[in-house]
């Protein structure tokens, strides 16, 4: 059922040092501040804080009380406050009020602060605290898969422009290469991927000869951009891993499974990753296979129970010593996975799902298209929900290279009507970010190429048509499609059973454009014939090949280790896709990503109006 990896495939290097050297700094910076202290922790940094160091850890080292960061007066009565917030403006200036708070009060304690300081000094407290840094980047979720727990990367980035966010890509990869040796060759696609590397590079000059003449653990790197690729991220997930994150939302490695799911009054907070033997062997399975597993495997279970029947007292000894743990622990995860497909069976048969999929499959394969708009208007009249709304509308735009005016204008004001004039800025976004995109009327674009074009040489007519397909924001879905053969021509029905290529992570109809790319650039070992791909992703000059010096070069062992950076978010699908073309090639897949992100995380990130 799972994916075994081929007995030749490369071991993973040992990421757990990762989250040691990171508990290490933290218990480093907390014992600056000797004696007892309260904590006050930022709220998305909790889930990373506990899977580096729990409350005992923090204990043994005097820490006192714990408090999440609200914009609220403190209500610590210790004379130490230590804050361990992302290095934001509005955290600073909340922070700067408890202290100004303090002084007039005539209370004086020492505070440290673990980010920016020059907001500190505009608020005329820098002079009362001490501020230290505490260089987290990297979070091993699984033996495969670190995180930079950094989901705001996206809207900043991708929307914004905001760049604060590069140092800390570029330092990851330095922590890496310094750890794990140079990597042997380094790809990447995207203007936030190229100024990673060329940030990466200074720092790898600034500390020369740290790394050379190391062998490399990890023989290739790809570094991508989410916006080279967002119809992947914007279609319903169905491998289990997917549809478990859409549905409970997986944070930082572990997710809330409800009374529903626990059969019981209480919640439960569960780790989903390797060690999960259960999860292990279902994650990357499409949803249709996972019920079937999970029944052979309850009855399997029940034969290993019924066993003991006919022991003897020493064998029930040694059963009881040797097996019955694992047998009830492996019990008790069949019965939270059993109870977690029963209750995404129920919310999906209300969603009508096979409806909403066979909608998406339509606009991806380019057909019906009419019926598939009168879908989506279906879909926001009967307001079922904003986000999915909105994925649906981007799908239609990115796949069809934007609306037509009439369209663009009929669904905004729907959507609008349908939710409210609230969300009027989140199409703003939308259109600066190329999710949501209107047509240019007729072909003006076109003429005004073809103007300029007669007054240059062709090469430079290459580069502006380029330029103003990338100012369009356009897509080119459909042609990248067709180059790339991302919709498989499969006669009779797709067996999800037994899969044949990455398209299972999509029941068959769409193989993902980035894990495409993936695949592409290993089997011709560089960019070269992909020159008309690059053009239609409006990267022509966004890509870059590194390869390493001969004193560095890579065994054969580490080049089939691949690194993949994504810069912006990757999804469950992706990463399931990849382990299968791993199992297929030979290869071992690791992942980096800033965060991992599914359609809704998109949505909410352009979104204006908060939940």
């Amino acid at each position: 059922m799972a994916f075994p990896h081929r007995p030749d495939a490369p071991e993973l290097p040992d990421f757990s040092m990762l989250k040691r050297l990171a508990r290490d700094q933290l218990i480093y910076i907390l014992e600056q501040l000797p004696g007892k202290k309260d904590l006050f922790i930022e709220a998305d940094l909790m889930s990373p804080l506990d899977r580096i160091a729990n409350v005992s850890i923090l204990k043994q080292h005097e820490v006192d009380k714990l408090y999440k960061v609200e914009n609220k007066l403190a209500l610590s009565s210790n004379e130490q406050l230590c804050f361990l917030v992302r290095p934001r403006i509005r955290n600073m200036r909340h922070i700067a009020s408890l202290v100004n708070a303090d002084k007039l009060a005539g209370r004086t304690r020492k505070y440290k602060f673990y980010a920016c300081e020059m907001v500190l000094e505009e608020e005329g407290v820098y002079g009362d605290v001490s501020c230290d840094e505490w260089a987290f980047s990297l979070l091993p979720l699984d033996v495969d898969l670190l995180s930079m727990e950094l989901p705001e990367f996206f809207r900043d980035y991708f929307l914004e422009g905001d760049q604060r966010w590069i140092n800390t890509v570029a330092q990851a990869l330095h922590l890496l290469s310094t750890l794990y040796g140079p990597f042997s060759n380094c790809y990447g696609i995207g203007r936030c991927a190229k100024m990673s590397r060329e940030l990466w590079k200074e720092l790898e000059e600034e500390e020369d000869g740290e790394t050379r003449g190391r062998r490399p653990e990890i023989g290739h790197m790809f570094l991508l951009d989410r916006d080279m690729d967002f119809v992947t991220a914007l279609c319903s997930q169905v491998v289990y891993e997917g549809l478990v994150d859409d549905t409970f939302r997986i944070k930082c490695g572990s997710v809330d499974f409800g009374p529903e799911v626990t059969s019981s009054d209480k919640s439960l907070k569960v780790l989903l990753n390797a060690e999960d033997k259960v999860f292990a062997e279902i994650r990357n399975e499409h949803f249709s296979n996972v019920f079937g597993f999970l029944s052979q495997k309850a009855r399997n279970l029940q034969a290993q129970y019924d066993r003991r029947r006919g022991m003897d007292i020493k064998q029930m000894k040694n059963f009881v010593s040797r097996e019955l743990k694992g047998l009830k622990q492996e019990h008790r995860l069949l019965s939270l996975h059993i109870g977690a497909c029963e209750s995404i069976m129920k919310r999906k048969t209300k969603q009508d799902f096979q409806e909403l999929i066979k909608t998406e499959h339509a606009l991806l394969e380019g057909f019906n298209i009419r019926e598939s708009t009168s879908y989506i208007e279906e879909h926001i009249d009967r307001q079922v929900s904003p986000i999915e709304s909105l994925r649906l509308m981007c799908l239609l735009s990115i796949t069809e290279n934007g609306l037509t005016p009439k369209d663009y204008r009929s669904l905004k004001t729907q959507y609008l009507q349908s939710y409210g004039p609230e969300h009027l800025l989140t199409f703003s976004n939308l259109r600066r970010a190329g999710l949501l995109t209107e047509q240019a009327p007729g072909d003006t674009l076109t003429a005004m190429e073809s103007k300029v074009s007669k007054l240059v040489t062709d090469k430079a007519a290459g580069k502006i048509t380029d330029a103003f397909s990338s100012l369009a924001k356009r897509s080119n879905f459909r042609a990248i499609s067709k180059k790339l053969n991302l919709i498989p021509r499969v006669d009779g029905e797709y067996d999800l059973r037994v899969p044949r290529d990455m398209a299972y992570v999509f029941s068959g109809a769409y193989v993902p454009l980035s894990c495409r790319v993936i695949e592409q650039v290993l089997e011709r070992r560089g960019w070269q014939g992909l020159d008309e791909v690059v053009r239609l992703l409006n990267c022509g000059e966004l890509i870059f090949t590194d390869f390493a010096a001969k004193e560095d070069k890579a065994s054969s062992e580490s080049l089939r280790l691949i690194l993949v950076v994504f810069l912006g978010g990757c999804t469950f699908s992706e990463i399931s896709a990849l382990r299968f073309l791993g199992r297929e090639k030979g290869y071992r897949f690791i992942f980096l990503t800033t965060a991992v992100t599914s359609s809704a995380r998109l949505m909410e990130a352009m979104s204006e109006v908060k939940a």
